[in-house]
């Protein structure tokens, strides 16, 4: 995991930074909920390495560009790269919450430790079940829902570690999933123990409760913008960018609200200092639903897109798919919660598409139904499994690379 490495190509490269970006965000997150200030200065690290990486792009894009067309398509990818740049630079505004002391409320990382989808961040011990093990042995997704991100081994990061990447004692390994899989995965690297933070609640709901949950709702808003965004451009999806759009509306929206209920909030307050922190992340959390918007400009007028856009985020850490759910299939009928969809495969749904319109974050007692067109996002490796739930076979020309999906006969997918 060096930095030995031979020259990448464009595609790789973009596929790359989208990572690191979203890594930064997520990252960027953790350090705030576990106040943790080193883990703020890996972002900034990882945002060094990111600045570098779009150096390196813009030059191959003026590089590649010898005719007006090739000009035309490599602008799309400048484009993109701008975007990403931005949603990194969001993250970064984020770590200095905890960087620059500016406080928050503690009933915020309260509501954070209790979202259904979280980061976490853990060393694994040199006597435990994780050391010197191949991430496909352990099956983290499967074993505790929760799956690898990204690993720092010293000073160096592996952001895309596959199956066959070995965990070495004293890595640190980042993880998203869900919160119930913490305490198994702690035990499985040998940590002692966390426990999430807790608030003794006040049953009256106080301006400052009021603007905790909108700030809360502004970060899920502002990642489902980004994923949304990033589906956008992989099937070039106009209904897709509308929506993106509207989410950035209703960002605008939010943060007007917030600042209204930190501002009356401060009257209450003894120390008024911590809502500057309130303010300062719903700064950022419009900015992050921005980049999103920025990116699916690109689809809303119709620009035309290099190719090297849909292959980088096909090859990307974290590929988007979108599958229909068939009639019969085991997720017809079934609640979310059922299906455990991120433990089962990895995956986590961005959206779910019925009749023509959109359940943006579906979780827990949604019920999906055939007809039904979910859009998720997770490891290539859970796209199959994915599909079979949803009914079908998904098979990949050796040739092209094209994916084709073959229904099944109900009762012929997994038990």
């Amino acid at each position: 995991m060096g930095d030995d490495r031979p020259p990448r190509n464009l595609k790789a490269m973009l596929s790359e930074a989208k990572d690191t970006s979203e890594l930064m965000v997520d990252l960027a997150y953790a350090a705030l909920f576990f106040d943790d200030e080193a883990m703020a200065n890996e972002v900034h690290e990882l945002e060094e390495r990111l600045r570098e990486l779009v150096h390196e792009m813009r030059a191959v894009c003026v590089l590649a560009a010898r005719a007006p067309r090739e000009a035309e398509q490599m602008s799309s990818v400048l484009h993109l790269v701008a975007a990403i740049e931005r949603l990194a630079n969001a993250a970064l505004d984020v770590t200095r919450v905890v960087t620059h002391r500016l406080g928050i409320p503690p009933d915020l990382v309260a509501d954070l430790a209790a979202a259904e989808e979280i980061s976490h961040r853990v060393r694994v011990r040199p006597d435990s079940a994780l050391a010197q093990r191949r991430l496909a042995d352990v099956e983290l997704p499967v074993e505790v829902g929760m799956r690898v991100m990204a690993i720092r081994r010293g000073k160096e990061w592996q952001i895309d570690p596959d199956g066959d990447d070995v965990v070495m004692a004293e890595d640190v390994l980042i993880l998203r999933g869900a919160p119930s899989g913490i305490a198994e995965l702690r035990t499985l690297a040998g940590a002692p123990e966390w426990r999430p933070p807790a608030v003794d609640h006040d049953p009256t709901v106080t301006d400052l409760d009021r603007a905790v949950d909108v700030l809360v709702e502004m970060k899920n808003v502002s990642e489902v913008a980004v994923g949304l965004a990033y589906s956008a451009l992989l099937f070039n999806d106009p209904s897709l960018a509308a929506e993106v759009s509207q989410l950035e509306d209703r960002l605008d929206e939010m943060r007007e609200r917030l600042e209204i209920w930190v501002l009356r909030s401060a009257a209450d307050e003894v120390d008024p200092s911590p809502l500057r922190g309130l303010l300062h992340l719903g700064a950022a959390a419009e900015e992050i639903g921005d980049a999103a918007q920025q990116m699916v400009w690109l689809v809303e007028e119709g620009e035309e897109m290099h190719p090297i856009v849909a292959r980088a985020l096909g090859d990307a850490d974290e590929v988007i798919t979108r599958l229909p759910v068939a009639v019969g299939s085991a997720l017809d009928g079934a609640t979310l919660r059922d299906a455990r969809l991120e433990t089962e495969t990895g995956f986590y749904l961005l959206a779910i598409r019925r009749a023509g319109r959109y359940l943006y974050r579906p979780r827990g007692q949604v019920r999906v139904a055939a007809g039904d067109e979910l859009i998720g996002s997770g490891p290539d490796e859970g796209q199959p499994l994915l599909a079979e739930l949803c009914g079908y076979q998904r098979l990949e020309d050796d040739a092209t690379g094209e994916i084709e999906l073959v229904p099944v006969a109900a009762g012929d997918g997994p038990a």
